[in-house]
């Protein structure tokens, strides 16, 4: 049985209690076994993290402390699932450039705060998106600075008419809602949605992403077996992700 570390913390205003109590009963409904902490200490102990087949954070604008960042690198590269959904992943540790390029991507601002867009998934043959319609949300759009590196599977567009800014005097662009990455040999996985917990009652579609989001994430340790990669060798094979 795959298991699942959440950990809840930061501003409360992000629901992190409700959002992990939400995706911890979907993926129990699946079969993982989920831990869910209200402290940093399991990550200060390398070898209990590496029991984990999957981390998932739920802390906007927390402090990590020094140690847990390289054991979670080391960790997720090691082929630890990473992802999360808005502020509690891309905004966890505010102040942390290592965690930052981990998840790809960071929060900088959403104008107008809670707004009607349009998530627009992006037609591919990626499973985590298959049967998925573009949909509308109320929330916050979250306005994004990314790792090129990531692998795009749905944008919204900006400037938001809802929202005017000083970025308007730009041109439009559409910037990424979800995204996946690899870290050594570690899947992540990232959606913007999700300012309060009710986000995905209004919009099913975003927790079902979520949900194939977490599931993903959860297997690489497991491909990674299945293939026989390792730390040592996934740079050279790289073909094989």
């Amino acid at each position: 049985m795959k298991k699942v570390l959440m950990i809840t913390g930061g501003w409360d205003g992000h629901e992190p209690v409700q959002q992990s109590t939400r995706f911890s009963r979907i993926l129990r409904e699946e079969g993982y076994e989920v831990d869910v902490f209200d402290n940093y200490d399991v990550l200060l102990d390398i070898n209990k993290l590496r029991e984990y087949d999957l981390f998932v954070p739920f802390c906007t604008m927390d402090k990590l402390p020094e140690e847990a960042t390289g054991n979670i690198s080391t960790v997720i590269g090691e082929g630890m699932g990473l992802a999360g959904n808005h502020g509690g992943m891309c905004d966890a540790f505010r102040t942390n450039t290592e965690w930052q390029f981990i998840c790809g991507g960071q929060w900088v601002s959403h104008p107008g705060g809670f707004v009607t867009y349009k998530v627009d998934v992006i037609p591919s043959a990626n499973p985590l998106t298959e049967g998925i319609d573009s949909f509308e949300v109320t929330s916050e759009q979250y306005y994004v600075h990314v790792d090129p590196a990531i692998e795009v599977l749905a944008t919204t567009r900006f400037p938001n008419p809802q929202a005017p800014y000083y970025h308007i005097a730009n041109k439009p662009v559409d910037l990424p809602v979800m995204w996946t990455k690899f870290w050594g040999l570690g899947r992540v996985f990232y959606l913007s949605v999700g300012h309060q917990d009710s986000v995905f009652d209004e919009a099913p579609e975003a927790q079902e992403l979520m949900k194939r989001g977490l599931i993903w994430a959860a297997g690489g340790r497991e491909y990674a077996a299945e293939k026989g990669l390792t730390v040592d060798r996934f740079l050279t094979d790289k073909k094989n992700f």
